[in-house]
């Protein structure tokens, strides 16, 4: 990616965080930069646009988040790597950042839905690609349609931890492994 347009969406990324997504123009973006509207206009179409990017942004950071919990579970602690998960997912879907806590407020709801649709989508299919492969190894995948399987239960899960915050991660764990039919 071009380091202009990566600054640009860090930019952007932050100005969201510090003012919200409403109050943010694309002067505020190229101003941060020290750029020109016109320049803006050269990488991003519109605010929207860099705003997609910024979501992009965001799902690179699950993606990550989810692979240092696959490179660091315990191989064969099917239960372990399942709890482990579970409090990846919580910290995530509780994360800091006044941007994810804005778009997933109701004024947002589209704009949540095009961001939870795109983690989820990018999550299902490394999950299905390298830990399902592993846990197949040995154990018997006993559900049809994987990776949709995945998608519906990543997407799920979120939306449940947002209205139900309290919910004890044993819970959680439960409907996972019942939904996966994990061999605990």
């Amino acid at each position: 990616m071009d380091d202009r347009r990566t600054e640009l969406v860090a930019a952007a990324r932050d100005l969201y965080d510090e003012k919200g997504l409403t109050k943010t123009t694309v002067k505020d973006i190229a101003d941060r930069c020290g750029v020109t509207r016109s320049l803006f206009y050269h990488y991003f179409s519109d605010k929207d646009a860099i705003t997609s990017a910024v979501l992009d942004d965001y799902v690179d950071d699950f993606t990550e988040a989810t692979q240092l919990w696959n490179e660091n579970r315990t191989r064969h602690d099917v239960e372990g790597a399942l709890r482990d998960c579970i409090k990846m997912v919580r910290r995530i879907t509780f994360d800091s950042s006044r941007f994810r806590r804005m778009i997933a407020s109701n004024e947002n709801a589209s704009l949540y839905l095009d961001f939870l649709s795109r983690a989820t989508e990018t999550l299902a299919a490394y999950v299905v690609d390298t830990t399902v492969q592993d846990y197949k190894q040995f154990h018997t995948v006993e559900i049809d349609h994987v990776k949709e399987t995945f998608y519906v239960l990543i997407f799920g899960l979120v939306g449940y931890l947002r209205n139900n915050p309290e919910v004890e991660d044993e819970v959680l764990m439960g409907i996972v492994a019942q939904t996966l039919r994990l061999d605990l």
